[in-house]
């Protein structure tokens, strides 16, 4: 959830909180925040249609293995629908699909004995009962098409993301109360189908997720409390661990997008959003140690603030992204509407010192 914040703070300047939240001063979190590295992004989508509203939330990422500078990105309008990004920013397709809140996706995915890729999007257009809005992504066109909506429990759909077992695909919907609940996905028939398989639960608002396909371990941010994982397996456990808690150091409230950087067999990292004092951090897959921490400054373009949703995906995107592309929400963008901005994985890594 994003909490408005002038750019520039009075030293007593108080956040603006929903009813129930206490009031912190932002300049003391900024103020008590481990130092951050910076670095810039090389490139930005086009601004969401909804302007003057936090509108832009959470983006995925197709990897076009065979023309890199060929991938797409898919981003959410909170209020509006899901937008089609090629990696020049520009918009390459709109779908009106209301409230869709979180997306994620999939690539080789079984479509009735065709493979192709599935959108995932959390829908909040009933509040009161969750939805999954699914979509097909053409790669060609980059054109998406909707498949139609699941069932997602009882609750507010707020967070979204996909992983595979054995027992196949799977979405996780993180609903507003911190209810995790993990539907089995099948796309085999011209109408998709789920059912809630396990349910899990934090104790208060949570709302980004990923899933490492690799060990099955689906992570996932609880606002004002941190990150924690779960034993992602149809078959798992669903007691949680945390991996770090919210203490104004390190991870500042809230703590909002989740993303993942594989490397090796079980090797990596961890991204989570920072939001309370504009950073992202990091931490290390294997034994959930602390890496550091990251800022998106101005540089070519802008630089990101208070961002919701992440997204990173390792590998060749093409001259100007050629180790991977981090993409994050940005929730000040100037006098523009909200949009999302693009980073070289190399860039991060090289800030961090960590290894090529």
């Amino acid at each position: 959830m994003r909490v408005t914040r002038p750019l520039a703070l009075p030293l007593l300047a108080l956040s603006a909180c929903a009813a129930g939240e206490k009031d912190i001063p932002v300049a003391v979190r900024i103020a008590n925040a481990t130092p951050a590295v910076t670095v810039t992004a090389r490139g930005e989508t086009a601004p969401v249609g909804t302007a003057n509203a936090d509108a832009a939330d959470d983006p995925a990422i197709w990897r076009n293995a065979a023309d890199p500078a060929a991938s797409l990105i898919v981003g959410t309008d909170k209020k509006a629908g899901l937008y089609v990004y090629g990696l020049d920013g520009k918009v390459r397709d709109f779908l009106d699909a209301g409230r869709v809140n979180n997306v994620d996706l999939k690539d080789g995915v079984n479509f009735g004995g065709a493979t192709g890729i599935l959108v995932a999007a959390s829908n909040r257009n009933d509040v009161a009962h969750a939805k999954v809005a699914l979509f097909r992504l053409d790669p060609a066109s980059a054109k998406l098409t909707a498949l139609g909506t699941v069932d997602g429990g009882k609750g507010e759909a707020y967070g979204i993301c996909l992983g595979r077992d054995e027992a196949g695909l799977s979405a996780f919907v993180v609903l507003k109360d911190g209810t995790i609940n993990q539907l089995l996905l099948d796309t085999s028939a011209a109408v998709p189908t789920a059912r809630i398989v396990r349910t899990m639960k934090l104790g208060t608002q949570s709302e980004g997720c990923a899933v490492d396909d690799r060990t099955h371990i689906l992570y996932v941010a609880e606002e004002d409390v941190g990150l924690w994982r779960f034993d992602a397996r149809v078959s798992g456990s669903i007691t949680p661990t945390q991996i770090a808690a919210v203490d104004r150091k390190n991870l500042v409230d809230d703590a909002e997008g989740v993303a993942i950087a594989p490397i090796g067999e079980k090797d990596g990292y961890v991204l989570v959003s920072s939001q309370g004092d504009n950073a992202y951090v990091v931490y290390r897959l294997t034994d959930d140690s602390y890496v550091g921490r990251f800022r998106i400054v101005d540089g070519p373009v802008g630089g990101a603030e208070e961002t919701d949703g992440i997204e990173l995906m390792l590998g060749d995107f093409g001259p100007t992204y050629p180790h991977g592309l981090f993409v994050a929400q940005d929730g000040h963008n100037a006098a523009a509407a909200q949009n999302f901005k693009l980073v070289a994985w190399d860039d991060i890594a090289k800030a961090l010192g960590l290894p090529e």
